[in-house]
């Protein structure tokens, strides 16, 4: 259902619709919230993931240099 909404605004928008999905904007948002130094369980809270693992893999892919944990050591 949700899909379907996105694809929608996507080709209301103009853009190919099919490259875009949900999915997306919730590995978007958990891997953003790690760039912002938000901890991966009040992230899962809202994206809704139930698997530390798969949301983990999304954080991962966040650059390690701008969470708060690195900069403890400045």
């Amino acid at each position: 259902m949700i899909n379907l909404i996105v694809k929608g605004r996507y080709a209301m928008a103009g853009l190919e619709a099919g490259a875009f999905s949900a999915h997306r904007l919730r590995a978007g948002y958990l891997t953003e919230a790690a760039r912002q130094g938000i901890g991966l369980p009040e992230a899962m809270r809202q994206s809704q993931h139930r698997s530390v693992q798969q949301a983990a893999g999304y954080c991962n892919a966040a650059e390690p240099t701008h969470g708060r944990a690195t900069r403890l050591g400045r």
